[in-house]
């Protein structure tokens, strides 16, 4: 093969890997630009989700509260009173901690910070507090989410009171 045959398969070569390049940055950008759309759409679902907890709470309402948790042995809580095993354990440690509906207060969520650790499992982070007339109470917690089938679930939540 002669020198300017040698050269113009080169150029030809790098022809091909920069339209091949251009075409995977084009998949790459377009599946994230999806991902961004479906991150959207699951943040909106378990917004929903805390939504729907946060009201059954403040009715006094701890089943219903616990419709945001999965409903299974492998659920998991920890808190200053070390963890609590399975969907059963959870409901009754809130049943039990918070007895009274003047126990329980009024339940505001805030300062959200959702992080998805791929397209069926999310973290989020943020804060909780509890109004009550034998006085205020709150702190902090991070929930791990998991998508099912019947929709977003958590399946283990860390939650602390701070000062």
């Amino acid at each position: 093969m002669s020198f300017s045959a040698w050269k113009a398969n080169l150029v030809g070569l790098r022809l091909v890997l920069a339209i091949v390049t251009l075409l995977v940055v084009g998949v790459v950008l377009r599946v994230r630009g999806e991902g961004g759309k479906d991150e959207k759409q699951d943040r909106a679902a378990i917004e929903a989700a805390l939504q729907a907890q946060q009201a059954a709470w403040n009715r006094g309402d701890v089943d219903g509260f616990m419709e945001g948790y999965w409903q299974s042995p492998e659920l998991s809580f920890s808190g200053s009173s070390g963890i609590t095993r399975g969907f059963d354990g959870v409901r009754q440690r809130y049943k039990t901690k918070y007895a009274s509906r003047a126990e329980m207060g009024t339940l505001d969520f805030s300062g959200l910070e959702f992080h998805f650790l791929g397209p069926d499992a999310a973290l989020v982070l943020g804060h909780w507090h509890l109004k009550r007339d034998s006085g205020d109470v709150g702190g902090v917690f991070s929930l791990v989410w998991q998508r099912f089938p019947e929709g977003w679930k958590i399946v283990h939540d860390h939650t602390s009171q701070t000062p």
